[in-house]
């Protein structure tokens, strides 16, 4: 039996809160035990965010354990109140049953489905919820929460100490519904650890408790922090929005940026948290932080590891071979495929609607230019590139036949601003 996870999780700070240390370290080390983490769909795809909880699920799983990711089909139709100040709009069920079907193949990337007794389990709580009438639901389960045991959580105190609506009763039994999974878990899959965010510890404790007096089994809950950025502002976020996991909403390329550009003061950080990397290898790549930052090297690390895993080697290739065609210029390398990722997530595009187009619209419709006279100034003091080509001509053309693909042009403003200009399809 692989050495029990908890050591590794403190010493990567990935333990926030933990219901009995000791005796889940002992249970772990009895056994292969199971263990589950819920993932609600409050939108199509799950957010950089959620990466914490799933790659402790891999973690536990490599250590020799069986992680089950649930997917609230149920939940998600109700709502958590955990962190809102305000009630959630609650979504018709057959869009959050969309969902729920895009959430699943995005968690099942992440933890490994032919592995034995170990062997990964993804399900959904809108299974045992469905039929289950409102009278079997509050004699069975409801019996068993306190009220005033309830109002104490920190997800329904702080929604009941707000100025506004409150707190409705649709919301007040989330974590009843919560608790339920934890029973149904225990008693399908001999569940007997639950982890998820700090912000979910007093739904996952609920749960443990039902479990408890339910089926009189001694279960466990541990959660992971929540992810901070040293300078103060938000995790995940970026000019665009949120950092998405579906290639569809950022993709591989803006995905992978997103890492390469991560601070030097967050980057070890972050690299104990999303990467797979030895702590000895991580503790080497810190001093190249301190010592050589230019060279960004730990940031290189931590966008091909974390894109790698959630883009797969196809999603990072095609990351890197963008990074080096906008930044090194290597553009004969590009498929077809990278530009049409850079159309649609990547840079301002502006259409050429015949064969061919005035150099000066496309700097203007590019955003790249404010106005045709800027456009002139920037050709003729050398600061506007083509497809690798110095543009010294202002009445100069972009022609298909000149176009990568017979479609698409990559026009760069001095060193570090680019657009591109799309021919219509022939």
């Amino acid at each position: 039996m692989p050495q029990s996870p908890l050591e590794e999780l403190e010493q990567r700070e990935l333990i926030a809160q933990v219901s009995d240390h000791a005796g889940l370290a002992r249970h772990l080390s009895e056994d292969v035990r199971t263990l589950y983490c819920g993932f609600d769909p409050t939108a199509d795809s799950l957010h950089i965010g959620n990466l914490v909880p799933l790659l402790t699920l891999r973690r536990f799983q490599l250590a020799g354990h069986r992680p089950i990711a649930l997917v609230g089909g149920a939940t998600g139709l109700i709502g958590d109140p955990s962190g809102k100040l305000n009630e959630r709009l609650l979504n018709d069920a057959g869009l959050v049953g969309q969902w729920v079907a895009k959430i699943k193949s995005q968690v099942e990337r992440f933890v490994d489905f032919d592995r034995g007794v170990h062997s990964a389990e993804v399900v959904d709580n809108l299974d045992w919820t469905r039929n289950l009438d409102v009278i079997t639901f509050l004699r069975d389960i409801g019996k068993h929460f306190s009220v005033n045991a309830m109002i104490q959580k920190e997800s329904v105190r702080s929604r009941l100490q707000t100025e506004g609506e409150g707190l409705s009763f649709t919301e007040f039994s989330y974590m009843v519904l919560q608790s339920m999974d934890y029973m149904q878990l225990a008693e399908r899959y001999g569940c007997s650890l639950q982890i998820g965010g700090s912000d979910q510890w007093g739904n996952i404790t609920s749960g443990m408790d039902l479990v408890r007096r339910t089926l009189a089994r001694e279960v466990y809950a541990m959660t992971v922090p929540l992810v901070t950025k040293a300078d103060g502002t938000k995790f995940g976020k970026t000019e665009a929005g949120t950092v998405w996991l579906d290639p569809e909403r950022t993709s591989p390329y803006a995905f992978y940026q997103f890492w390469l550009n991560v601070a030097d003061q967050d980057v070890v950080n972050f690299l104990r948290i999303f990467t797979f990397k030895s702590l000895a290898d991580i503790a080497e790549l810190a001093v190249s932080v301190q010592h050589t930052p230019e060279e960004r090297e730990a940031q290189q690390v931590l966008a091909d590891e974390v894109t790698g895993l959630v883009h797969g080697e196809g999603g990072l290739a095609s990351a890197k071979r963008i990074t080096a065609a906008l930044f090194q210029e290597a553009m004969a390398d590009l498929t077809q495929s990278d530009f049409q990722q850079l159309e649609q997530h990547g840079l301002e595009t502006c259409v050429i609607p015949g064969e061919r187009g005035s150099v000066l619209e496309v700097l203007v419709d590019s955003g790249l230019a404010q106005s045709k006279a800027a456009a002139k100034r920037l050709i003729n003091s050398k600061g506007v590139r083509i497809d690798g080509r110095q543009i010294l001509d202002p009445d100069a053309a972009v022609v298909r036949k000149e176009a990568f693909f017979q479609r698409y042009h990559l026009i760069r403003r001095g060193k570090k601003h680019w657009a591109m200009a799309v021919h219509n399809a022939p």
